[in-house]
């Protein structure tokens, strides 16, 4: 009895399983990437255009717009490399992220969320520069080479955003005129 159970929980480890034949059967048959990627397309452009409401609320036409949309973006195969690529790495930002939450959480007060919102920023730029550059996007490549000049740019123009949004909270004295005086 021991050999069928050790032989059963190898038999998943060694050589796939079940879920890992179920997968890679939907991959083989463009489960993820046609029929994934159109789904989410679809759905994206039929909520914009149901939120919208530029015709109405004729749901007909929103969803034909929104399936002829997912289907022209499946033509060709960018859309498929392009999930492929950046989907895993948002993942892994999304780890990386949790992780960076919870550790300086324990450190951190909850009035400071902007730390959070910086990091995310540059997950997410880091996430679509190396996506850039496996898809082959020269300007993708540029932007990682010379990441420094760029980081500097950023960081002058969130100064100067920060500058005017702080400027512009100063208060204003309210001025009250007593008639008793």
């Amino acid at each position: 009895m021991i050999e069928e159970v050790i032989a059963l929980a190898s038999y998943s480890y060694f050589e796939g399983g079940t879920i890992g034949n179920l997968l890679n059967e939907w991959q083989q048959a463009g489960f993820f990437s046609y029929l994934l990627p159109f789904l989410l397309i679809f759905a994206v452009i039929f909520g914009i255009l149901s939120q919208s409401e530029f015709f109405k609320k004729n749901k007909a036409v929103n969803a034909i717009i929104a399936l002829v949309v997912g289907l022209l973006a499946l033509q060709f195969d960018f859309v498929p490399r392009f999930f492929a690529e950046i989907f895993p790495r948002l993942g892994v930002g999304l780890a990386v992220l949790l992780i960076a939450i919870i550790l300086l959480g324990m450190f951190i007060d909850k009035k400071q969320f902007w730390v959070f919102m910086i990091l995310g920023g540059i997950i997410f730029l880091v996430i679509m520069v190396n996506t850039g550059m496996d898809l082959g996007w020269s300007g993708a490549s540029d932007w990682a080479y010379h990441w420094p000049k760029v980081l500097a740019g950023v960081l002058i123009v969130g100064a100067i955003i920060a500058i005017i949004v702080g400027s512009g909270k100063g208060g204003k004295k309210k001025i009250t005129i007593d008639p008793s005086e």
